[in-house]
């Protein structure tokens, strides 16, 4: 399918359509029509848009497919909803400042709380991840210094950093990966929810016993894990990447 051209090549305004003609019998219609927000999208947006589509949402195949990283891939889909009139850039007025003078950071560590803190900070403690099905989780540096906050996580108290790392160590227990588990259908312990599963861990850390109803944060925590390059996000079970082996 060959793309309009939305972007007059001489002065670089937008482009309208004068006429549109009948390739049975002829007839002309003259008019201005407005181009939509989808045809003024460049080739670079156009690809990733189809790719997308195709691949029902999943980024890990939008990535694959395009060759592209994961932070890139998140750039250019934020791009894209904002090009598409879907997303409001974040403006110096409307982005939330954070303080983060109270979240203490050790650069030296390997630990996957400490790298998730170091690159949050980075990112003035606010990050948009996406999981496995494409959908955005808002992520924010709690001001406390020890947990953070998630649209996706309502539940109280907040999550503490070191739940990376409990993920982080049943995987490594595991040969480097783990099943995610399902704490939506199944109580702690029961096939599908135990304790060597994601969700059974995270779970038993905050205090949870066999047979407790739990709730399951597993597709934002596998989104921040894999946004901060620790594991791959597959279909039903994570796995420590290369680089963080």
């Amino acid at each position: 399918m060959t793309q309009l051209i939305s972007v007059c090549p001489s002065c670089k305004g937008n482009l309208t359509i004068s006429s549109l003609q009948c390739s049975c019998c002829g007839m002309e219609l003259k008019k201005d029509f407005e181009l939509s927000s989808f045809d003024k999208l460049d080739s670079e947006q156009y690809l990733l848009l189809i790719s997308f589509l195709k691949n029902r949402g999943n980024l890990k195949e939008v990535q694959a497919e395009l060759k592209l990283s994961y932070p890139t891939v998140k750039k250019r889909l934020d791009d894209l909803l904002i090009s598409l009139g879907l997303n409001e850039p974040l403006s110096k007025e409307t982005e939330k400042e954070i303080d983060m003078s109270r979240l203490k950071i050790d650069y030296s560590s390997r630990q996957a709380s400490e790298i998730i803190k170091a690159k949050l900070k980075e990112h003035g403690g606010h990050i948009t991840v996406y999981t496995l099905r494409g959908l955005p989780c808002e992520v924010y540096a709690g001001e406390d210094g020890k947990t953070f906050i998630s649209d996706k996580l309502p539940l109280k108290p907040a999550y503490e950093y070191d739940v990376f790392n409990v993920i982080v160590d049943l995987l490594r227990k595991q040969g480097g990966r783990a099943q995610k588990g399902n704490g939506r259908n199944y109580k702690l312990g029961e096939r599908g929810c135990e304790e060597n599963t994601v969700v059974g861990a995270i779970a038993k850390s905050r205090g949870a016993k066999i047979g407790d109803s739990v709730f399951d944060p597993v597709f934002v925590m596998a989104a921040i894990l894999e946004w901060a390059g620790i594991v791959e996000n597959t279909r039903g079970e994570l796995v420590l990447t290369s680089e963080y082996r």
